[in-house]
């Protein structure tokens, strides 16, 4: 597959990971109010949308926002790729995700109002923010070399994936 397809393609699949991550976390207790929930607040406070089409309503125009945006931050990984060769996708992956952790929660986001800031959300919370960003980032990453890898376009192999985690 074309690097910037396959790039677009990891990312939406990513969007969906990570919302699976999120609410996964927020119903077991492991992760606060996520990023998602302080989403869905903002569109309801700015447009009043809960009343018009409900919590769920509101939810999935969110998540059809996180997807867009999935898709639109992966597209600049065939570039970081090219800018940066020798990284692993994972990688290149952890080092994007928190580039737009800082860069989006760090900033932007507080000056739209959908989050109240890092420094006040507390070091528990901006961790958890963080971590969702940098598996975003890597699951597009690997994804989008995968993908690529089929046409010959992909800087990896398949054992260039393989990785051992020490849990042997």
């Amino acid at each position: 597959m074309e690097r910037y397809k396959a790039a677009v393609v990891g990312g939406l699949i990513a969007g969906v990971v990570t919302t699976a991550v999120m609410v996964a976390g927020r119903k077991s207790g492991v992760l606060h109010k996520t990023l998602d929930r302080d989403a869905v607040d903002w569109i309801d406070d700015l447009t009043g949308s809960r009343a018009m089409i409900g919590d769920s309503g509101t939810s999935v125009v969110e998540f059809a926002n996180h997807l867009g945006a999935s898709a639109a931050f992966a597209a600049a990984l065939p570039k970081l790729r090219e800018l940066l060769p020798s990284l692993s996708p994972v990688a290149l992956g952890t080092l994007y995700g928190t580039a737009l952790y800082a860069v989006n929660i760090g900033c932007i986001a507080p000056v739209l109002g959908i989050t109240e800031g890092e420094a006040k959300a507390g070091p528990r919370k901006a961790t958890e923010r963080w971590a969702v960003h940098v598996i975003q980032a890597v699951v597009s990453a690997v994804l989008a070399e995968r993908l690529a890898s089929g046409t010959g376009s992909g800087s990896y192999t398949d054992s260039d994936f393989d990785f051992d985690l020490g849990l042997n």
